[in-house]
């Protein structure tokens, strides 16, 4: 018989404390350092007990599951709910109606569906845009080359707010391999800045990486599986 997946208290704090260490070799405020806690596929119970040990951050992929997650979990004070998987058009409004964070914004298209169908009651849609920084076929992301455009086109959008880049990057072997794409991505968040944008936010890392990525300057880190553990089949 297969039993119930469980959610462990104790591996949230590894994660965390993790995330301490790498801001302390990094000369970094852990404060600074904000721990995406990534739910995809993972049942509303096991949201709510980590929700329960203080984690308020959950990051999903899937519209409709997300959607029915944040339903099933309206009850808890002071969640944040981020999407952070791949955005149809069709799908926008229940993402700009539900979510408070985008991470995955690559077409100016979607971001303007995102700015017009986000409800005037609610606070500015927080977004990031995702860069891909290799040449991977069939994953998303703007190349570093559009990113310029694809930021000026968010900007200027009245119910968004352009907080700053996300990358997902091939995985690497060691930590300085995995550095090297997120010193990039964090280079190019600088270049923006002295552009004239007033950016915060770089999400990158995820349960194999997170120290290269604090190491280099992630804000939001994005962990799934050494929270969780693995996905149900």
């Amino acid at each position: 018989m297969l039993t119930a997946p469980q959610f462990s208290p104790a591996a949230l704090q590894i994660v965390r404390a993790r995330i301490v260490r790498a801001a302390e070799r990094a000369g970094r405020d852990p404060g600074s350092i904000r721990l995406l806690a990534v739910s995809k596929q993972q049942p509303a119970a096991l949201v709510r007990a980590a929700a329960a040990a203080g984690q308020t951050e959950f990051g999903e992929n899937y519209v409709q599951e997300g959607i029915d997650k944040v339903t099933a979990l309206a009850d808890v004070p002071g969640l944040v709910w981020h999407f952070i998987g791949q955005l149809q058009g069709n799908k926008t409004r229940d993402v700009a109606e539900r979510f408070d964070w985008v991470h995955t914004v690559d077409r100016e298209r979607i971001a303007w569906r995102l700015s017009a169908q986000r409800p005037h009651d609610a606070a500015p849609l927080q977004v990031l845009l995702q860069v891909r920084l290799a040449d991977e076929p069939g994953k998303a992301g703007v190349t570093p080359a559009q990113v310029p455009a694809l930021a000026a086109a968010v900007a200027a959008l009245p119910r968004l707010r352009l907080r700053g880049l996300m990358c997902i990057p091939p995985p690497a072997a060691d930590q300085d391999a995995q550095r090297r794409p997120f010193r990039q991505l964090r280079e190019l968040m600088e270049s923006l800045g002295a552009a004239g944008y007033s950016l915060d936010t770089l999400s990158m890392g995820m349960s194999d990486d997170l120290e290269a990525a604090v190491l280099e300057g992630a804000t939001i880190v994005r962990v799934g599986t050494a929270i969780f553990g693995r996905r149900p089949g």
